[in-house]
């Protein structure tokens, strides 16, 4: 009678601890290009470009999300990760977007052998990336277009409010905030496409 009433004892005991050192689920998020307009195709006639390589802040530089708590202080999400390094994930995002923009389908990421030949080359130093939950996304960027010798030159600095609460909708600011740096990029190439002969 002893013995079973150990064993089961034993069996709740070594239950109850693997619960509880079980670690939390982790949830992954990617970053997203906005939608191309309804009916929009994109060309090959229009100009192609290639983005990176991206910069980004080491704070940031990391599978984590990172969120910023207070003037001084952030908050590394370990439960909250991104599905892959922003180092990759940005380019292609503002890649996407730039291809979008432009209504180009030759727009790649750096690293991408389709973009070893475009007529603009895009180098993005991202001097902040912050996320704060339930607020905004800000993306502080740093650009230079390149076409051949010629090099424009330009700094963006965007804020998204944040439209909801939860992590998904801070992810949403952050790709709707890079869209924003993309969209100033496109621009200064558009201008310098129409001044070309």
């Amino acid at each position: 009678m002893r013995k079973p009433a150990l064993c089961l004892i034993s069996l709740v005991l070594v239950l109850s601890v693997s619960a509880c050192s079980r670690s939390p689920r982790s949830n992954f998020y990617t970053l997203v290009p906005q939608a191309l307009p309804p009916g929009q195709a994109l060309s090959a006639a229009a100009p192609s470009v290639s983005v990176g390589p991206v910069t980004i802040p080491e704070v940031v530089d990391r599978p984590q999300i990172v969120v910023r708590v207070a003037e001084n202080r952030v908050e590394v999400l370990e439960s909250h990760r991104w599905a892959e390094p922003l180092k990759s994930e940005i380019p292609r995002l503002m890649a996407q977007e730039l291809g979008r923009m432009l209504g180009s389908s030759r727009v790649s990421s750096y690293g991408q052998s389709a973009g070893a030949d475009a007529t603009y080359r895009v180098l993005v130093d991202i001097a902040r990336l912050e996320a704060v939950p339930g607020e905004a996304a800000v993306v502080q960027a740093l650009w230079t277009v390149r076409r051949g010798s010629a090099r424009i030159k330009g700094e963006s600095l965007v804020r998204e409010k944040v439209s909801g609460p939860g992590y998904d909708q801070l992810v949403s600011a952050c790709s709707r905030a890079l869209a924003g740096v993309s969209s100033d990029i496109a621009k200064a190439i558009q201008v310098d496409a129409a001044a070309l002969p």
